[in-house]
């Protein structure tokens, strides 16, 4: 019914502003009568949270245009916004409930701080062990106000691996919106959280989630006179700090390569400035090159294959580009 209204609205207006300049003409338009009848039309229909929210924007949107046509030009101060956070419930995983009640509260974190979700407290659950292999009684969760439910388990997998699943499910509509399952590392346990976040989220506001993403920088630590500077990385929201060289040579501007498996950063080992390439699995850590005058900002090409640096030379500053196969320069 979403797409019907919507196509409804297209048509109508498509067809008016293809023939309008030919038989000069205005396009009519909707009565307000004819606008809340297909608005409740929608809304009475709409049963999931996607119809729902198109349904009460077509309506603000319409209500809005009406009370300027009525009434003349209207003056509006906007002063910040005021998007209500969704509710939703996120229950401990079942398995293993320990580590199950660890990854829930992440993920609760995650959604709480993103601000377009309100996560809501374990305290006010009617129904309690939901598993991913069942269907959550609906009406206890309408009872509580949440719009989405999340069940999962956390399972071992054997050799110190876990299995995950979890099912996202929209409790207006009596209906899946998504589910996921995967093995990993029982350690990676926090990035188990991080990766069903980004689902949540994809699945429920239709972009990309960042809660599976990490933040390189440089950590500064020691008194004022003697400053110790170390290359540092973090998940994004400030676990599993770990550094990446020992404070002994400043190091600056620190950038992910593409697949964010490299870094590159420019080091002042032994007094020279250099750029240096750093595997974060591994920690291998080799200088992408060693020239005289060389400055700052070095950067990874879009694909990954190159370095982009500045080179000082006879007091003019220029940027060249290697490419990290061949370490050719150009």
């Amino acid at each position: 019914m979403v797409g019907d209204t919507i196509e409804l609205f297209h048509e109508r207006n498509l067809e008016c502003r293809l023939l309008a300049p030919s038989l000069n003409i205005v396009c009519p338009t909707y009565s307000l009568a004819e606008m809340m009848m297909m608005i409740e039309k929608l809304l009475e229909t709409g049963r999931t949270l996607a119809a729902q929210m198109v349904g009460l924007f077509l309506a603000a949107a319409f209500i809005s245009t009406a009370a300027l046509a009525q009434s003349g030009p209207l003056q509006i101060d906007i002063t910040k916004g005021n998007r209500d956070p969704l509710p939703i419930a996120v229950p401990g995983f079942g398995g293993d409930t320990q580590l199950g009640a660890q990854i829930a509260q992440v993920i609760n974190d995650n959604l709480r701080r993103s601000g377009l979700f309100a996560p809501i407290s374990e305290a006010a659950f009617i129904e309690r062990n939901l598993s991913p292999d069942g269907t959550p009684n609906f009406a206890n969760w309408n009872a509580i106000n949440a719009r989405a439910v999340v069940a999962g388990a956390i399972e071992p997998a054997g050799s110190g691996r876990v299995q995950a699943r979890f099912r996202l499910w929209d409790t207006a509509a009596g209906s899946q919106v998504t589910g996921q399952q995967f093995t990993a590392d029982s350690g990676n346990w926090r990035r188990i959280a991080h990766i069903i976040s980004d689902s949540i989220y994809k699945a429920l506001t239709g972009e990309d989630g960042y809660f599976d993403s990490r933040i390189v920088f440089v950590s500064e630590s020691g008194p004022k006179d003697k400053r110790v500077k170390r290359l540092t990385i973090m998940d994004q929201d400030g676990a599993n700090i770990r550094y990446l060289t020992d404070g002994a040579d400043l190091v600056l501007t620190p950038r992910f390569s593409p697949s964010r498996q490299e870094i590159t950063y420019m080091s002042f080992a032994g007094g020279q400035p250099r750029v240096y390439l750093l595997q974060l699995e591994s920690g291998q850590r080799e200088i992408v090159g060693n020239f005289p005058g060389m400055t700052f900002s070095p950067r990874f090409s879009p694909d990954g294959g190159k370095v982009v640096m500045s080179l000082q030379q006879d007091g003019n500053a220029n940027l060249y580009t290697m490419d990290l196969q061949s370490r050719q320069t150009t």
